[in-house]
């Protein structure tokens, strides 16, 4: 029997998760905000949902999303920018109580490395490392963290990406032309969209739960470096640098994921 997964938030990254999952032989729900994308969803064989989260309730049908479902992979940005003062904890604690009372065992949180803090010494930041920052994004990813991994009614596995990439879109694109780009001497820490999904697809596949690994290619050239190549090699105009305070930054070690997967980077940022 194949195993099914509900995908929450098929957007960017999680469309082309669940389509990747359908052709691995998993069955797949999907959730989406937006019922226009119900016959994209089905085109690719993803039974699709309109679920909303908010921090009241959860709107639409979120047990039905659940039933049947062994794992529940929860892919949400928190959106915390836009939105400063929304409690994105909130909204993550009501899918918790619904995964409590669900079929769902296995719990896969994408999470992001924004959780460790930017110092002056760019530490090496292990899977070991304990979040410490303290932006009101990181601290409500870290409280969400700590819920999920402290619920016993399911095994959770965190997995913290670096800057999320693809040829479409590229933090270089926003930065070109502008001025006063803080920590040029910074390390980058990036991903490319399509070792995202490998990754995911290995973690399911290999069964393994109760962890929390970091996610990023082992490439750490200095920001104002790696944006001035990248800007010079599509012809656009590079950022400029404010070079007046001392660079602050980290780099993330993923070696403990490549160990457990055995795994080899497909795309370098």
């Amino acid at each position: 029997m194949k195993t099914q997964i509900s995908v929450i938030g098929c957007g960017w990254l999680g469309l082309p998760l669940a389509k990747t999952l359908v052709k691995n032989g998993f069955v797949v729900k999907g959730s989406t905000t937006s019922k226009d994308k119900f016959e994209t969803l089905k085109k690719y064989q993803i039974e699709p949902f309109l679920i909303t989260l908010n921090a009241s309730e959860i709107k639409g049908n979120c047990a039905e999303f659940l039933t049947g479902s062994d794992t529940i992979i929860i892919n949400i940005p928190p959106e915390l920018r836009k939105n400063p003062t929304k409690n994105h904890v909130a909204e993550i604690a009501h899918l918790i109580h619904a995964i409590e009372v669900s079929s769902v065992k296995h719990v896969l949180y994408i999470s992001s490395t924004s959780v460790f803090e930017n110092e002056a010494n760019f530490p090496v930041t292990t899977d070991e490392t304990k979040p410490n920052a303290t932006s009101n994004t990181a601290k409500q990813l870290i409280e969400i963290e700590n819920r999920l991994q402290t619920n016993s009614n399911f095994e959770t596995t965190i997995l913290r990406f670096g800057g999320l990439i693809d040829e479409e879109r590229h933090p270089a694109k926003f930065l070109s032309g502008r001025n006063d780009i803080s920590n040029p001497d910074a390390p980058i820490n990036l991903i490319h969209k399509t070792d995202c999904i490998h990754i995911i697809l290995a973690i399911l596949e290999k069964d393994l739960w109760n962890l929390s690994v970091n996610a990023v290619y082992p490439k750490h050239i200095t920001k104002e470096t790696y944006y001035t190549n990248y800007c010079k090699q599509e012809n656009i105009l590079p950022p400029n640098y404010n070079s007046s305070e001392e660079s602050k930054g980290k780099i993330i070690d993923s070696s403990k994921l490549v160990q457990l997967l055995n795994y080899t980077f497909k795309a370098e940022p």
